[in-house]
C-alpha cells in the first residue's frame, strides 16, 4: 500500500467549539462480518487517546473509517462539528508492513507530500512549503536525512518522517497504526518525543497499539476495543479486571504492576478481516 498521498474527505463548515471527532453508533462490515459494532465516542481537540484490543479487534478499520478510507455500513462521524473533515486536517500513518519502502522518493520529498493540499497537486513547492518542511524534520531531528531514500532509514526515523509529514501538513488530526512495531526502545523513546511535539501543537493524535503500559504512561484517554467500544477513559478508570477480560477474553494475562495498575500480554496472533494485524 503507498501512503504517499491521501484523499480527504470534502470539507464542510466546521465548529471550532466542537469536538475533534464524535463518532456516533458506527458499524462497519467486510461482507457478512462485523468488524465493529454500535461505536460511539467522542475525542476532544488535543487529546492523545490509545486505542488498544487484540489483534483483529478492529482497530485499524477504525483508524481508516475515520480517514475517509473505510466505507462505513451505519453511524455518522463529524469531525469538529461537520459532516466532513476540511482539506489536509487529517494525516494517517498506516502500519509499517504496508509501505513499499522501495519507493524512490527522498525524505524531503515525503515531507513536502504533506503540503500537496495546500498548494495543489501540479504546483511547485514555493519557498515558504519547503521551509515548512525543514522545520518540521528540524523538530523531529531528521534535518540531516533530508536528501535519503526513505527506505534507507531505520524503522524508527520512517515513523518521524511520517509526523514530519503531519506537521508540515499543519493537520489537526493524526492517525497512527501500530507506530511502535518493530522498534527497539531508543526508537521508541523518540516517537514519544515527536508525539509530544505535536500536543505542542494543539494537535489530536489517535494511536492503535498493543503496550498497555505505554498507553496508561503517554496517552490522555485509553480506549479498548474488540469489535465494540469496551471502554474510553483514563488508563486508571478504564484498566479494570472486568474491561480487561470483556478486551481480550482468553486471551489475557493480568499481572499486578508497581503502579497498582494491571498490565496485559495479548498473546492473539489472527489478523484483521481487512488482512492487516
Amino acid at each position: 500500500m503507498s501512503v504517499f498521498s491521501l484523499t480527504t474527505p470534502t470539507a464542510t463548515t466546521a465548529d471550532t467549539a466542537a469536538p475533534t471527532l464524535a463518532i456516533r453508533h458506527l458499524t462497519v462490515r467486510y461482507r457478512q462480518t462485523e468488524a465493529l459494532s454500535d461505536i460511539s465516542v467522542e475525542i476532544q481537540a488535543g487529546e492523545q487517546v490509545a486505542i488498544a484490543g487484540p489483534n483483529g479487534a478492529g482497530k485499524s478499520t477504525l483508524l481508516k473509517a475515520i480517514a475517509g478510507l473505510q466505507p462505513i455500513t451505519a453511524g455518522e462521524i463529524r469531525y469538529f462539528g461537520a459532516e466532513r473533515a476540511a482539506p489536509n486536517s487529517i494525516a494517517y500513518v498506516p502500519q509499517r508492513l504496508q509501505v513499499d519502502w522501495r519507493f524512490p522518493v527522498s525524505v524531503s520529498d515525503v515531507v513536502l507530500m504533506g503540503r500537496v493540499g495546500r498548494i495543489g497537486l501540479l504546483r511547485r513547492p514555493s519557498r515558504h512549503d519547503r521551509l515548512l518542511a525543514q522545520r518540521a524534520l528540524e523538530r523531529v531531528g531528521l534535518a540531516a536525512f533530508a536528501d535519503r531514500q526513505i527506505g534507507q532509514l531505520s524503522g524508527g526515523q520512517q515513523q518521524r518522517v511520517f509526523l514530519a509529514r503531519a506537521l508540515a501538513q499543519e493537520a489537526r488530526l493524526l492517525l497512527m497504526d501500530e507506530p511502535l512495531v518493530g522498534l527497539d526502545i531508543p526508537s521508541q523513546d523518540e516517537i514519544f518525543r515527536a508525539l509530544a511535539a505535536l500536543r505542542a501543537e494543539g494537535v489530536t493524535i489517535l494511536t492503535a497499539l498493543h503496550d498497555l503500559q505505554q498507553a496508561a504512561r503517554y496517552f490522555d484517554r485509553v480506549m479498548l476495543l474488540n469489535r465494540r467500544l469496551i471502554a474510553c477513559a483514563p488508563a486508571r478508570e478504564a484498566f479494570t479486571a472486568a474491561n480487561l477480560v470483556a478486551t481480550y477474553g482468553g486471551h489475557l494475562h493480568l499481572l499486578s504492576s508497581g503502579d497498582g495498575l494491571l498490565t496485559v500480554a495479548d498473546t492473539c496472533c489472527h489478523p484483521n478481516l481487512d488482512g492487516t494485524l
